[in-house]
């Protein structure tokens, strides 16, 4: 295939450029807009509230940092700050894995999960108010199937990282 044949193969339809500008406008103002919300109502940042969700979620309330990664999308470094962050404010703790001895878990705390129960009214208001009141009618499951097929091409799957972890 030559470059020239590789542009034009690549170029992308009227219909697939109007999708890539509206998912661009939605990926740079929904998260400013969600963590607006978020810190009008609550004290809580929308990546450390993430970050409470997962392990929330998480079996025992306990994850290991980079299955907090994985989990949220978010880099490994970005959850070692927001870790140490919610730390510092009692929200998790931090303990030895007792699968492997060798590395740590990020365990909710009483705190944490009460902090992350009062903020999550606030959220999924927002999430409502600002992005699913909008969607057409009966597009949701279509939607979430468009993501998650674009998502399991972008992300690692949850499963093989847990699986890796526990090995």
């Amino acid at each position: 295939m030559t470059k020239s044949t590789e542009a034009t193969d690549s170029a992308l339809s009227e219909q697939e450029s109007e999708v890539w500008r509206e998912l661009g406008r939605l990926v740079h103002a929904l998260p400013r807009l969600l963590e607006e919300d978020m810190l009008q109502a609550t004290p809580l940042p929308l990546t450390e509230f993430s970050v409470l969700s997962v392990l929330n979620d998480a079996p025992g309330h306990r994850l290991r940092m980079s299955e907090i990664a994985v989990r949220t999308g978010l880099t490994p470094s970005r959850i070692t700050r927001l870790v140490t962050a919610l730390t510092a404010k009692s929200l998790v703790d931090k303990e030895r894995d007792s699968n492997d001895g060798r590395g740590n878990v990020t365990v909710l705390t009483a705190a944490g999960l009460s902090c992350w129960e009062s903020a999550r009214t606030a959220h999924q208001a927002s999430a409502r108010r600002r992005f699913l009141d909008h969607l057409p009618e009966g597009s949701a499951p279509v939607l979430a199937d468009a993501l998650r097929a674009v998502t399991a091409q972008l992300i690692p799957d949850r499963s093989s990282t847990a699986d890796q972890e526990r090995a």
